[in-house]
């Protein structure tokens, strides 16, 4: 069987990854740190813990396995904290797949999957977001994903290491069995707090800014369903497997949904109220990020099918009644 590393496999999005590559026959070897991961989550293959600033951690892991791909999901991605700490997003983000890519060459593998960010972006309203648009990241997460870029476009010039870039929106729901799910500490996503909140588990859902240029004053954000989301990562690992060349992603809708929105389809899927308490906006954050791009449905036929909000609360609030992992 084919063997893909995947960094971060024990989080949110990379254990969904790794269901969905064991399910399409690969062997999804985790490499994760576990400071934001959950060991409960690796249910699909091999796991090893290790840091992604660690070469010689790394070197054996290579030599082990011998992977034909990565899918690069390791990363902190806390909007606000990067802008408070960016050296640790410089650090972790560009040090750790920096030392990632070498180990790589150093391995022998030449295909790498990378899940980048749609704040690359930056705060661009009224444009329509798709692959050529200009990245003037206003955040150090963004700023972090970006600089990845770049060493990726860089490593394939030197050493041959061709790549597939995924710039995503917002991520949610879980997969149909709820076997894995999104859970974060501290959480700050919308929709798990939202969910949280309804649950009793936290007292309120605070909002961060009711001022922003929108219908109702609250920012705008894209979703998509994590089970599209790592299907599209199963096809441009398959594009890099038929030869083809290196390519940018956007993955997103189209169709952007508010903070308001969000609490409004929540009750209705729920019943329930969505207690909420109104803040000021948090630094770095952007007021409407929406995909304009067909590139991924018309190229990579990829097609958001589950990307519904509904259907993304409805399987957030069936993983959020199943449990929790726990350290």
């Amino acid at each position: 069987m084919t063997t893909v590393l995947v960094t971060g496999g024990a989080g949110y999005i990379g254990s969904h990854a790794c269901k969905m590559l064991a399910r399409e026959g690969y062997t999804p070897v985790t490499y994760d740190s576990l400071v934001t991961g959950w060991q409960d989550a690796v249910k699909f293959g091999p796991f090893e813990k290790g840091d992604l600033c660690d070469r010689a951690r790394l070197d054996e892991v290579f030599a082990t396995y011998q992977p034909t791909a990565v899918m690069h999901f390791a990363a902190l991605s806390q909007v606000g904290e990067s802008m408070n700490h960016p050296a640790r997003y410089w650090r972790n983000n560009v040090e750790g797949s920096l030392t990632l890519l070498q180990a790589a060459v150093g391995g022998g593998t030449q295909n790498i999957v990378f899940s980048s960010t749609c704040a690359t972006y930056g705060d661009q309203d009224n444009v329509v977001l798709d692959e050529d648009c200009p990245q003037h990241p206003i955040n150090a997460y963004g700023s972090s994903k970006r600089a990845i870029e770049d060493m990726l476009r860089d490593f394939e010039v030197a050493h041959g290491l061709r790549h597939v870039i995924f710039r995503y929106f917002n991520v949610a729901g879980c997969d149909p069995e709820a076997e894995v799910g999104e859970f974060h500490q501290p959480e700050t996503h919308l929709i798990p707090l939202v969910l949280d909140a309804i649950a009793g588990k936290r007292d309120a859902l605070t909002i961060f800014g009711t001022d922003y240029d929108t219908p109702d004053g609250t920012c705008i954000r894209d979703y998509v369903h994590v089970m599209d989301l790592v299907e599209a990562h199963i096809k441009g690992l398959k594009w890099l497997e038929q030869g083809k060349e290196s390519r940018v992603f956007n993955l997103g809708t189209g169709t952007g949904f508010s903070v308001r929105e969000v609490i409004e389809q929540a009750h209705a899927v729920t019943n329930r109220e969505v207690p909420v308490i109104e803040g000021p906006r948090r630094p770095g954050d952007c007021t409407k990020l929406v995909s304009g791009s067909t590139r991924a449905e018309e190229e990579l036929g990829w097609a958001p099918g589950r990307s519904k909000m509904r259907q993304m609360i409805e399987d957030a609030w069936r993983w959020h009644q199943s449990g929790h992992y726990e350290k």
